[in-house]
């Protein structure tokens, strides 16, 4: 009877976390394939001016706008997932992204529409970042909380997986895309990318449905425990643990946009690899991605979370100047092991344990807001605005990348000292207050299982 209860809940833990997977691979996929897309067509369709300089770094805000929004997707989602549960915003976040991705694909350009175009943009990009704000969290959590103890690295690292396929779908997509005439890309073919996210959208949806709410979250809701502000609940709480977040999550935002978003426009504008090879080649990264991350989560529960991340900061910090030497070279293959080392693998070493690590940093009943607004704040200015210091460092340096790698290398070992000085949050719940039956019988099979 024991073996057959603790054999349907591995089955319910990897249903869930299988659903998570995909809801944050569609949530990616729809986000990134905007940053993809900003440096090599809406700077020209959207933003056209006389300087090519203005035109990209105008595109590039528009895709830092986004990230500016994904604190109030996160503050907003986070205080109704933790007041009313997880599941529910999860629903809500698929169809907020899924909507303005597909509108995004159907925008008439500045040449037809005049000023309306970059305005329309910039609105659904703020819904975009919405959208995903209140996503990553909810996402997460869902297999951090449906885990067992000692295995909420590896689970939780799983729907980490849905930002390297999100990744490698978006930049496959445009790499096939881009191999149409550059007329034909830049009338239509990008579109079908965006609108074509319908099919991603209406699968991820019908799964999320099919999930129940995770147990710790019903254990809070069943002993009425709800905070009635989680964000004042949480600042109040945990200051410590939020700036601990905040800066560990840098080098994370940092060398993924350096590496995944602006290494096309650095590898196809200076060193002059044909657009479409520069992005298989992110896209093959976030393939070898998609094996790492689990692994390290794993290794997550092993080693422990912070120091699994620390480690993983300074190795970031030592693979970066070597990485721009092998790209400057112009040969395919450095290139290529340029970008799957350490962005492949090594960069994995810090996102696959990283929503672990965030999710202990809080309890349960302000859990939600908390991590959503430790990831998501800190993308303002670990991620948004690092293509924009990418463009300028890399002009002010006349294309040359060290400037940019010594920036690179300043945020892991801001994210290692961080990391290191990181401590778990301790169980919300007091030892000598109760468990009503259900949660004592919860808690049985769990420890059984």
């Amino acid at each position: 009877m024991l073996k057959k209860a603790a054999g349907e809940k591995e089955r319910e833990v990897r249903r869930v976390v299988f659903a998570s997977l995909i809801g944050a691979t569609i949530e990616w996929y729809d986000f990134f394939l905007y940053g993809v897309v900003a440096g090599i067509v809406f700077n020209q369709l959207y933003f056209p001016t006389h300087d090519p300089l203005v035109s990209m770094v105008l595109a590039y805000a528009t895709f830092a706008v986004g990230f500016v929004a994904r604190p109030l997707g996160g503050i907003v989602f986070g205080h109704f997932g933790d007041r009313l549960g997880r599941k529910q915003m999860l629903v809500l976040t698929i169809l907020i992204m899924g909507v303005a991705t597909v509108l995004i694909g159907l925008l008439p350009t500045y040449q037809q529409i005049g000023v309306a175009a970059p305005i329309l943009l910039l609105i659904l990009r703020i819904a975009q970042g919405i959208g995903i704000g209140g996503e990553w969290g909810g996402a997460v959590l869902m297999a951090y909380e449906f885990a067992p103890e000692n295995k909420r690295g590896y689970y939780a690292s799983i729907p980490q997986i849905g930002l390297a396929i999100g990744l490698c779908l978006s930049s496959g997509v445009v790499a096939l895309l881009s191999l149409m005439p550059e007329e034909a890309f830049l009338a239509w073919g990008w579109r079908a990318a965006f609108v074509g996210s319908v099919v991603l959208i209406i699968v991820g949806l019908y799964i999320r449905l099919k999930v129940a709410e995770t147990p710790d979250f019903a254990a809070v809701k069943e002993e009425q425990q709800e905070v009635k502000i989680p964000f004042v609940e949480l600042i109040r709480t945990y200051p410590k643990n939020i700036l601990l977040g905040m800066g560990a999550r840098y080098i994370d935002g940092v060398f993924f946009n350096v590496f995944a978003v602006f290494s096309i426009v650095y590898l196809s504008k200076h060193v002059k690899v044909d657009r479409a090879t520069a992005l298989w080649l992110v896209c093959l990264s976030a393939l070898v991605m998609v094996a790492a991350i689990p692994l390290f989560g794993k290794l997550s529960d092993r080693w422990g979370r912070p120091k699994t991340y620390a480690i993983g900061s300074l190795l970031l910090a030592l693979v970066t100047f070597p990485a721009f030497m092998m790209m400057g070279s112009g040969n395919l293959l450095w290139i290529g092991l340029a970008l799957v080392v350490p962005f492949g693998i090594v960069y994995a070493m810090c996102y696959g344990p990283e929503a672990a690590l965030f999710s202990d940093l809080f309890d349960v009943k302000v859990r939600y807001t908390g991590i959503s607004f430790v990831y998501q704040f800190s993308g303002i200015f670990a991620s948004g605005i690092t293509p924009i210091i990418a463009t300028y460092l890399i002009d002010f340096g006349d294309g040359e990348p060290w400037l940019l790698a010594g920036y690179v290398v300043f945020a892991a070992l801001v994210s290692m000292v961080c990391a290191a000085l990181i401590r778990p949050a301790p169980e919300a719940r007091p030892a000598s207050q109760p468990l009503r039956a259900s949660t004592r019988q919860h808690q049985l099979k769990e420890n059984l299982s």
